[in-house]
C-alpha cells in the first residue's frame, strides 16, 4: 500500500514538474540542486558582509546576524516560488552588485537609512510584478538598446571588482592619485592574495562552488595564521529577523521622496534586465526555450523574480534576484523546477550554520576574492557591446567606467542614459530612439541637477 502511495506521489510529481518530459530523472534533478547551491552559497558570506554593520557601512549597516538570516530565508522563499511556480531549475537569492548599490550608493553616499533603503527595494518588487504580468514587459525590454544593458550588467561588475580590491587591501587611498597599490607585506592582503588566487584557479579548471572553495581555503588559512578568529560554533538557531523584518512596509511613508524615486527606478532598472538576461541565458542552456527563441512561462518566472524581491525587503535584505550560477546546476542535468527546490532546501539547511558564515562575512579578507571574481564574470558582457559603432560605445563606456570612478552604480546609469540619445540624435538616427529613453532622460537631468552630489 505504501508503495502505490509513494509510486502515485512520484507519477504526480514528475507530471507537475516535467521531469521525465525534460529528459531528466528526480535523482538527477537532486543532484542538480545541490551543485546550484555550492556555486551559490557563497552569497551567505558576501551579503551580510557587505550590508552588515560590521563591515564599510558600519553603524549604518543591517545588524549582521539578521542579514544573514534575511539573506538565507530570502533565498529559500524566492527560490521554492520560482520552482514551484514558473518550474524551472533557477535558484533566487540577494544579488551581488544590486547589493552593493544599496550598501554604497544608497546608504552610504546619499545617506539614505538602511530601513527606508528597504522600502524602496520592495516598491520596486511591487513595480516589477506589474510588469511582469501585463504586455508592458516586452515593451520595456524592448525600449532599451543592448548596449546599454551590456553596458550596465558589465559596470556593475567592474565596480563590485573595485570594491574587492579595496577591501583586500589590493587598492588603497592615496591624496596624490586618488588609487594607489596597497601594502603587499601585510597579513590580511596576502591572506586576500591567496583567495584570489586559489578561486581563480578553481574556476578556471571547471570546478563548480569554486567561489566557496576559495573562501573555505582562505578562511582555513586565516585561521592557521592567526589572521581569522575560530568561529563559536557551527550551527546556531536562526535569529535576528526581529530588528529587520517589516522594517521596508514600516518605512514607506518616507521612500516617496524624488531622491529614492531615482533610486527606485536604478533598483528597478537592473533587476529587470539582469533577470531577464539570466533567465534566457540559463534556460537556452537548459534547451527550455521554444522554436522562437521565447521563454515559456516567462510571466511566471518574471514574477517570480519580483515576488523575490518583495518578500526579501520584507524580511530585511537588498533585491533577490535569478542567479546565473543556477547554469551550474544545469549542466548536471536540472531541468525543471525540482532542481530549484534542492537547492532552497540547502538554503534552508545553511540557515543553522551562522556561526561558520559570520566569521568569513567579518573578515573583508576573505569575501573580497569572491567580489573580484564575481565583478569579473559580470563584465563578460563587455564582449557583447559593438566598440566600433560609436554611438553604442561611447554611452556603453562612460556607463562602465562612472559607475567605479564615482563609487555609484546610480551615477554611470544615469551619465551613460543621458549620453545615448544625444550621440544616436547626432548620428541622424532619432527615430531609433524609444519614447521611454526621452522619459529617463529627464528624470537623470533631474538628478545630476538636484539630488546628485
Amino acid at each position: 500500500m505504501a508503495t502505490d502511495v509513494l509510486t502515485r506521489t512520484r507519477g504526480r510529481v514528475d507530471a507537475y514538474f516535467g521531469v521525465s518530459e525534460n529528459g531528466s530523472t528526480m535523482r538527477r534533478e537532486l543532484m542538480a540542486g545541490t551543485v546550484t547551491f555550492l556555486a551559490m552559497s557563497y552569497v551567505l558570506a558576501v551579503n551580510p558582509a557587505v550590508l552588515g554593520d560590521q563591515g564599510a557601512l558600519g553603524d549604518k549597516g543591517i545588524p549582521i546576524q539578521a542579514v544573514f538570516t534575511a539573506t538565507a530565508v530570502a533565498a529559500v522563499f524566492g527560490t521554492l516560488v520560482m520552482g514551484l511556480w514558473a518550474r524551472y531549475p533557477i535558484a533566487l537569492a540577494p544579488g551581488m552588485g544590486l547589493n552593493a548599490f544599496f550598501a554604497y550608493s544608497v546608504v552610504l553616499e546619499m545617506g539614505i537609512p538602511w530601513q527606508v533603503a528597504l522600502s524602496g527595494t520592495f516598491i520596486s518588487g511591487v513595480v516589477f510584478f506589474v510588469l511582469a504580468v501585463t504586455k508592458i514587459r516586452e515593451r520595456i525590454l524592448n525600449a532599451i538598446p543592448m548596449p546599454m544593458k551590456f553596458a550596465v550588467g558589465a559596470g556593475i561588475g567592474m565596480f563590485v571588482a573595485f570594491l574587492g580590491l579595496k577591501n583586500a587591501g589590493i587598492v588603497v587611498n592615496s591624496d596624490a592619485t586618488l588609487v594607489t597599490l596597497g601594502d603587499f607585506t601585510a597579513g590580511t592582503t596576502l591572506l586576500a592574495l591567496f583567495g584570489l588566487l586559489v578561486t581563480v584557479v578553481f574556476l578556471v579548471i571547471g570546478w563548480h562552488g569554486a567561489v566557496l572553495y576559495g573562501i573555505v581555503l582562505t578562511a582555513g588559512l586565516g585561521i592557521v595564521t592567526g589572521l581569522v578568529d575560530l568561529p563559536d560554533g557551527i550551527a546556531a538557531m536562526p535569529k535576528g529577523l526581529d530588528q529587520t523584518f517589516g522594517q521596508a512596509i514600516a518605512h514607506l511613508p518616507d521612500a516617496f521622496t524624488a531622491q529614492m524615486a531615482v533610486v527606485i527606478l536604478t533598483m528597478l532598472f537592473v533587476d529587470f534586465f539582469d533577470c531577464g538576461g539570466t533567465l534566457i541565458g540559463v534556460a537556452n542552456q537548459a534547451g527550455l526555450l521554444d522554436e522562437d527563441g521565447k521563454l515559456p512561462r516567462a510571466a511566471s518566472a518574471f514574477a517570480a523574480d519580483s515576488v523575490g524581491t518583495m518578500a526579501g525587503a520584507v524580511i530585511g535584505t537588498s533585491t533577490t534576484t535569478a542567479y546565473v550560477e543556477s547554469t551550474a546546476g544545469v549542466s548536471a542535468g536540472g531541468r525543471t523546477g525540482l532542481t530549484a527546490i534542492s537547492t532552497a532546501g540547502w538554503f534552508l539547511l545553511a540557515m543553522f550554520c551562522y556561526p561558520v558564515f559570520a566569521v568569513v562575512a567579518g573578515s573583508p579578507e576573505i569575501t573580497a576574492p569572491a567580489l573580484i571574481v564575481v565583478g569579473v564574470l559580470m563584465s563578460r558582457a563587455l564582449g557583447e557591446i559593438d566598440w566600433n559603432r560609436l554611438e553604442y560605445s561611447i554611452p556603453a563606456f562612460i556607463t562602465i567606467v562612472m559607475m567605479p570612478l564615482t563609487y555609484s552604480i546610480a551615477n554611470g546609469l544615469a551619465m551613460g542614459m543621458l549620453f545615448y540619445p544625444v550621440v544616436m540624435v547626432a548620428k541622424g538616427r532619432i527615430r531609433e530612439v524609444h519614447p521611454a529613453m526621452w522619459v529617463l532622460t529627464v528624470v537623470f537631468l533631474g538628478y545630476f541637477f538636484f539630488l546628485a552630489e
